[in-house]
């Protein structure tokens, strides 16, 4: 259910490609089971496409991989956390407009 501009990241990976990342990286916390999700898929897919080489963006299913969404508090879906060098510098919870996203992300840059 991701985009070609976004890459699918796990418990086991999520330190490499998120953590570790060189460039700010958006994270959509997410589930098949999910309509609000789901709504925000096709913006989050256009971002990661508009800002390819400048932003990093992931979704990480919850509930497939139950320790990240624990270890940052996830309590509702979707929730984007917005990270650059390894530190959450932005959260939104919910199904929120595009501006909004592209807001946080623009900080990030």
């Amino acid at each position: 259910m991701a985009g070609a501009d976004v890459l699918t990241v796990g418990d086991g990976d999520f330190k490499k490609e998120v953590l570790e990342s060189s460039e700010p990286v958006l994270v959509d916390f997410w589930a098949t089971w999910c309509a609000p999700c789901r709504a925000i898929a096709p913006t989050i897919d256009a971002l990661a496409t508009q800002y390819k080489g400048q932003l990093k963006v992931a979704k990480i299913d919850i509930d497939q991989n139950q320790d990240t969404p624990q270890q940052y508090g996830i309590r509702s879906i979707p929730t984007l956390l917005v990270f650059k060098g390894g530190k959450v510098v932005d959260q939104i919870v919910g199904s929120v407009p595009r501006s909004k996203i592209e807001e946080a992300v623009k900080k990030a840059l």
